[in-house]
């Protein structure tokens, strides 16, 4: 029998390093953010439906997805943004779905599911249990600023674009800290498979 595992955190707190982490222990993942490409393929009936909400501007001659175009029309409206996000979201929950039947037929042990809005897309109800990683506020700052060369205004405003990290942390079932480095990250990690029975293959 699979354990499902959602994996969540916030902006810049390190869940992508946890997410490879588990990957590296033949931890099989469904990862969100695939779901998101996976889904906007040419030919696919989510890109037909971008396409009629917002225009054949947002193709590329090719009839791929003009991923820059899109962003600079959404992110500079939030209603664009959420009309967006409204309809991609079934797509993407189907993707997520039919991924984690095909891993749960295949038997794995542990499934990890890798979604940044785990708990604003009300996907903890198909999950066995949470896993949130979590920085303290500064950090996640520090981090974000550097990493995505932003303003601390600029950042501060991703962050707060997001549920509240200390929501996610009491809704979680696991907490995994990453104020450190990432070796440190990477023994907790460790510590947590071994702790549960999953030391991988």
């Amino acid at each position: 029998m699979s354990f499902i595992l959602g994996l969540t955190g916030g902006i810049a707190t390190g869940k992508s390093t946890v997410s490879k982490i588990f990957a590296e222990h033949h931890i099989p993942i469904v990862d969100a953010d695939i779901a998101a490409r996976a889904i906007l393929e040419p030919g696919t009936k989510a890109l037909a439906k971008v396409k009629e909400i917002f225009g054949e501007e947002i193709l590329l001659d090719s009839g791929a997805l003009n991923r820059k175009k899109l962003g600079d029309i959404v992110f500079n409206d939030q209603n664009k943004l959420d009309q967006l996000n409204e309809c991609l979201s079934h797509y993407i929950r189907q993707w997520i779905l039919t991924e984690k039947a095909r891993l749960v037929e295949a038997d794995h042990p542990l499934i990890v599911l890798d979604i940044p809005l785990l708990f604003e897309a009300n996907y903890k109800e198909i999950t066995d249990a949470v896993m949130v990683v979590a920085v303290d506020e500064s950090t996640q700052l520090t981090r974000l600023i550097q990493r995505n060369q932003l303003s601390e205004e600029e950042a501060r405003q991703r962050m707060n674009a997001q549920m509240d990290l200390s929501e996610k942390i009491k809704q979680a079932d696991f907490v995994i800290y990453n104020n450190g480095t990432i070796e440190q990250l990477r023994a907790r990690v460790e510590e947590w498979l071994i702790s549960k029975g999953y030391s991988g293959d």
